[in-house]
């Protein structure tokens, strides 16, 4: 019976080890998307978080702050209608789900 329970105990540890690292390396992936997104999309202006075009609007979390962008939401609704200088990013050119990666990546990056 003990050989039993721990044979079980044995396979839902692995089971468990084995969807954790299906799962850390989703999240890498996704990760990996976010910053392939940003490069693709954003990074000609927006290198390293700056702005070529407007340099008092940059990436960083202190200038986001001070023009009241705070949400992915926000961020997604300047790529939609951005201000003098940035492209529009519409909804065919970059779809809302790639629009989300993009954003959060900038939230956690910069």
């Amino acid at each position: 019976m003990r050989d039993g329970i721990r044979g079980a105990q044995g396979r839902f540890l692995a089971l468990t080890l084995g969807v954790g690292l299906v799962a850390s390396a989703s999240t890498a992936t996704a990760a990996l998307n976010a910053a392939a997104e940003f490069k693709e999309h954003c990074a000609a202006c927006h290198a390293n978080g700056g702005n070529l075009i407007n340099p008092a609007k940059t990436l960083s979390k202190a200038d986001r702050q001070k023009h009241g962008i705070k949400t992915s939401k926000d961020l997604i609704r300047i790529m939609r209608k951005p201000g003098p200088g940035m492209t529009a990013f519409d909804e065919k050119t970059l779809p809302e789900k790639e629009a989300k990666k993009i954003a959060d990546y900038i939230l956690k990056n910069f």
